[in-house]
């Protein structure tokens, strides 16, 4: 008897079962993390610690790597996109000499209080200890120079850790956070969840002041009779700048800036005294010393702000002092009202304060104090040679400044004598224009800083302010402006010495200028163009402002222009080590 067939329309079939979601590696659950906090940009350059994660990161599209073609610029990129834009900088390293080549940046972004998050990559985390092949440990290496760091051993942990390091961060005094994360932990696989808030018993920055010590403050700065107000980066990096100049258009009180707060207050308004300490000038520095109420925000009274700390103390006056963290409070000088908070919340306060007193701030006093400080500003003390047929390099940064001082502009400087012309002679008029290594003093920062911000402002005029010395230590990184388009200006002020270097030896040293002199220098024109951009040279001051003109015209391109400069400028005014911040060489003449 033969059987049909099963009619096969009617056997039922089973409905498919769902796949269980595959669990995310590590590598992925970190990218997912730098997802969730918003992260645009990462600066890094690959290795063999972080392929996985380099994977990961070519499977997405929300995030634009940027690679570098050392890994210290890849921090200092991010560490100038965070100066710029007040978010946290991100970078990328691998392990070993991917870390040691980092810490220049990790360093330079620590003394300033840069809010950055560097994630390591690490050795397998069995070989850790044994001298693995490109391992080192970079949790103790980067100890001394970071806010907080991380090694993460489980990958249960990743998201979690991820969290806490942009948390500590970006909050209280900011900082750089090293995450290190070892090869097999970024290969192991665990659920996603990423902590929408995060807490930690052993971490609560204070953000409000003591109202009582505020109160005090008021009484104080109603009653002074030769006021002055000192701000540092802090009001930068606290976002801040607004209440700073509420505050001194309420009182009329003179108000100076150190380097790292540079364009906190306007350098157009006539309270503005000028930056202070070893470079600064004449006013600010003996109103520094002569006031009697003193209000510092934001500032460390650092040896560079302040020169001998025994001369400083010399006068009699009292000293209030804002700051969020309380271990730079009476670090250096004892000061008589602490206030332990956020520098913008306490400005608020303060003005407030101020504005419900029954007391006013004392006009009478304060005109004999304004007479006394015009006085001291008729030194005139950056006033510099004109004319000739050598180029000044003031002269270059006043024709720089005509030229930008109405556009969106954002400076950037190496370290030596151009970052020091660039600070006295570009008057800042905002917060976060000028971008400079100040604790550290990092040469090679410039270039790295600017591609960095251009990211960020791509319609912004981004120029980079170095020297010959300077810039050769990250000029590799003219490659990674062709790759990205990042259209950068570089105005390089080539006296064909370590400038500083030689000032300092030519003051201190008896004229010995031991190897400060730069005797093999390259062709900068014919290496720009190498690199694919556009290379000038100058040689007369009839020709500075048709090139600055000719570079903020090409927009879409990098320009390197090298400004042969006059070898034997100085920076005046200058403070000698160990010296008063009266005690100041204002010219060549007092040498």
């Amino acid at each position: 008897m033969e059987t049909s067939a099963p009619d096969l329309k009617r056997v039922p079939v089973a409905a498919p079962r769902a796949e269980p979601e595959t669990e995310p590696n590590g590598s992925e659950i970190l990218i997912r993390c730098l997802q969730a906090e918003n992260v645009r940009y990462l600066w890094g350059y690959p290795g063999g610690a972080v392929l996985y994660i380099y994977d990961a990161l070519y499977k997405q599209q929300t995030i634009e790597h940027v690679l570098v073609r050392h890994e210290q610029a890849a921090v200092h990129a991010a560490d100038g996109y965070a100066r710029a834009t007040g978010e946290v900088g991100v970078a990328l390293v691998t392990s070993g000499p991917g870390v040691t080549n980092a810490v220049t940046g990790i360093a330079t972004a620590y003394m300033d209080s840069i809010p950055m998050v560097i994630i390591t990559g690490q050795v397998p985390t069995p070989a850790i200890g044994l001298d693995a092949f490109q391992e080192c440990d970079t949790v103790g290496i980067t100890r001394p120079i970071v806010k907080h760091n991380f090694l993460v051993k489980d990958v249960r942990d990743l998201a979690a850790t991820v969290k806490k390091a942009f948390h500590i961060a970006r909050t209280g005094r900011p900082g750089p956070v090293v995450v290190d994360v070892p090869k097999d932990v970024s290969m192991a696989t665990a659920p996603y969840s990423y902590p929408a808030t995060v807490e930690m018993r052993s971490y609560n920055p204070v953000r409000r002041g003591h109202g009582g010590q505020i109160r005090k403050a008021a009484q104080l700065l109603l009653a002074a009779k030769r006021p002055y107000i000192y701000t540092g980066g802090g009001v930068v990096i606290g976002n801040a700048s607004a209440e700073l100049r509420a505050l001194v258009d309420l009182l009329g009180f003179p108000c100076t800036n150190t380097l790292m707060g540079l364009g906190a207050y306007p350098a157009s308004d006539p309270k503005f005294l000028g930056m202070l300490g070893m470079h600064g000038t004449y006013e600010a520095n003996m109103t520094m010393q002569n006031c009697d109420v003193l209000l510092a925000v934001g500032a460390r009274f650092d040896d560079r702000v302040i020169g001998n700390p025994k001369h400083f103390a010399s006068v009699e006056r009292k000293i209030i002092h804002v700051d969020i963290d309380p271990s730079s409070i009476s670090k250096r000088v004892k000061v008589d009202i602490p206030i332990v908070g956020d520098v913008k919340e306490v400005l608020l306060e303060l003005a407030a304060q101020i504005r419900e007193s029954a007391s006013k701030p004392d006009v009478k006093a304060l005109s004999p104090w304004w007479s006394q400080i015009n006085e001291w500003r008729k030194r005139d003390c950056l006033a510099y040679p004109k004319g000739g047929d050598v180029i000044k390099p003031q002269h270059v940064i006043e024709t720089l400044w005509e030229l930008t001082k109405d556009k969106e502009t954002y400076i950037t400087s190496d370290v030596g004598q151009h970052q020091m012309w660039a600070a006295q002679y570009y008057r800042f008029e905002e917060p976060r224009r000028w971008i400079n290594s100040g604790g550290l003093g990092t040469m090679g920062v410039g270039l790295p800083y600017a591609m960095g911000i251009k990211l960020a402002k791509p319609d912004a005029e981004v120029v980079c302010i170095t020297g010959e010395g300077s810039i050769q230590m990250c000029i590799q990184e003219l490659s990674t402006c062709l790759q990205y388009k990042t259209p950068v200006k570089v105005i390089s002020l080539n006296n064909r010495y370590l400038g500083m270097v030689r000032q300092w030896q030519q003051i201190d040293y008896g004229g010995r200028y031991s190897q400060s002199y730069m005797e093999a220098l390259p062709d900068f024109v014919k290496l720009a163009e190498a690199y694919g951009h556009v290379g000038l040279r100058i040689d007369k001051p009839s020709e500075v402002e048709p090139a600055l003109r000719e570079a903020l015209r090409l927009k879409d391109r990098t320009v390197f222009i090298d400004v042969q400069t006059d070898q034997t400028e100085n920076v005046w005014p200058m403070v000698k080590a160990g010296k008063g911040i009266t005690e100041m060489l204002l010219g060549s003449e007092d040498l």
